[in-house]
């Protein structure tokens, strides 16, 4: 899917709020089974979203990332530890090379909003809870020459937070 590349045929009225709600011409998509056939035709270019089908591709509105993890599983320890990430449209992903965690923060308030890589340049925003179960399994070590708070999953260190930031 995310190599097709049929022709633009406009925007239409459809958006998906920063919480995982996906809107049609205002109104939520209550029905989870269309929310994930729609999610599974999505694609990313440079910073905009579209539907795409094998004859024809629409813009959508994106508020934040276009999935939310809302579920994680730990397997194993340090750096052999493996994190699985469950999303509102069921899809999977194990954090790793492929699928990289990163944590973006408010310029003004400093405020983390974490992401992980799911699937062909598509985000999920890592809901609160789960970020803040993660925290609980971060440990310090050096990256980049650096020393950083953040994760092990699948042999990669994904930095959260540099060390010197945090209280001691």
């Amino acid at each position: 899917m995310h190599l097709w590349n049929p022709p633009f045929c406009g925007d239409i009225d459809m958006r998906i709020r920063r919480d995982g709600v996906w809107f049609y011409q205002g109104t939520p998509i209550g029905r989870p089974g269309l929310v994930k056939l729609f999610s599974g035709i999505l694609k990313r270019e440079g910073e905009k979203y579209f539907l795409v089908t094998p004859v024809e591709k629409v813009g959508i509105a994106v508020e934040d990332a276009p999935m939310v993890a809302v579920d994680f599983t730990a397997d194993g320890a340090g750096e052999a530890q493996v994190l699985t990430f469950h999303t509102l449209t069921e899809d999977v992903a194990v954090a790793g090379p492929g699928n990289p965690i990163r944590v973006a923060r408010d310029p003004v308030t400093g405020e983390p909003s974490p992401y992980v890589l799911i699937r062909a340049n598509l985000e999920a925003l890592i809901d609160r809870k789960s970020f803040y179960r993660l925290i609980d399994l971060g440990v310090h070590a050096v990256h980049e020459g650096r020393r950083w708070f953040g994760l092990w999953s699948d042999r990669q260190f994904f930095p959260v937070i540099p060390s010197s930031e945090l209280p001691e």
